[in-house]
């Protein structure tokens, strides 16, 4: 399901409550963090989109979703903190993700793009200054990688890689990874080679539910034993169902199972409330790790 339309249906399935003002609990010990939404503004001369740059040249976005629209839904939602994963629209140009920190450091942090798709080149010898530079310099905490959009071609974890990863485990940066299915071994020999580079597993790794459990749940759950790899949640993107995705609870309960809370983050602000009151088998003590004090430590809100 596309995030438009799971946003849709969360409305309709949970009565509008995530959108019209469910407010986090006044004695919450810990804050909520949202970790990860995509941010964007249109017509703009400090940030314009180049269908050159950007890495979906053909999906351009019609509306924009703003650093003040995120922000906005963060004071309906009782949530105090966000990830900002940069945007495809924008490629490899980060200034509006740096823009939304430097303008609100206490509330967000953002993670960029660099190398892939349309991106630099992986064995590109510059990448490495170019991450030291991004790190230090324009307020990025990590960066997203996704080979998913290169299916045939094995780049992420050929040696060519190796430096980048390297300047990343000596700048402690996260690194969420976009990956299907077929990508998840790829995963694992980089988080194994180096431990100190945490990264963050997106949507799942976009298994199809369809499959056998050995195409796709089978080899996430397998990643548990790498203490440098968490997940990050979003059950619309392989659901097959409406929110809240009921078919995919057996799969979140394997992942919660095997990677425990404190290696789990939710993310997408329609996706709240099902975390935080309709999943049956989270604790109160679970939720404040999956909730926000995992990402806490993975973004570095200190």
């Amino acid at each position: 399901m596309r995030r438009r339309d799971c946003l849709k249906a969360s409305v309709t399935a949970l009565g509008g409550a995530l959108l019209a003002g469910a407010q986090k609990p006044p004695d919450s010990p810990v804050p909520i963090v949202n970790g990860g939404e995509h941010a964007w503004v249109l017509n703009s001369r400090q940030f314009p989109i180049n269908p050159d740059l950007a890495t979906c040249p053909t999906n351009l976005p019609k509306h924009e979703y703003s650093a003040e629209g995120i922000l906005e839904l963060m004071r309906r939602n009782g949530v105090d903190k966000c990830v900002i994963i940069h945007v495809c629209y924008y490629g490899r140009d980060n200034t509006y993700a740096t823009h939304c920190v430097r303008t609100f450091p206490d509330k967000f942090r953002a993670v960029g793009q660099l190398v892939g798709h349309r991106l630099y080149s992986p064995a590109d010898k510059e990448n490495v200054s170019r991450l030291e530079r991004a790190i230090k310099e324009e307020n990025m905490v990590g960066m997203r990688i996704s080979p998913i959009y290169n299916p045939n071609v094995v780049w992420m974890n050929d040696p060519v890689s190796y430096p980048l990863w390297k300047k990343a485990e000596q700048l402690g940066v996260v690194f969420n990874l976009f990956i299907a299915p077929h990508q998840i071994r790829q995963a694992a020999d980089m988080a194994q080679r180096f431990p100190g580079v945490n990264v963050v597993i997106d949507h799942f790794a976009m298994i199809d539910i369809k499959k056998p459990d050995s195409e796709g749940i089978d080899q996430l759950v397998a990643l548990a034993k790498i203490p440098n790899v968490y997940m990050r949640t979003y059950l619309g993107n392989t659901s097959k169902q409406r929110v809240p995705c009921r078919d995919m609870w057996p799969y979140l309960r394997r992942i919660y199972d095997s990677f425990g809370p404190q290696r789990m983050v939710w993310t997408n602000f329609h996706e709240l409330l099902v975390m935080k009151e309709v999943i049956p088998f989270f604790t109160a003590e679970d939720k404040q790790w999956i909730l926000g004090k995992t990402a806490m430590k993975l973004y570095k809100f200190a």
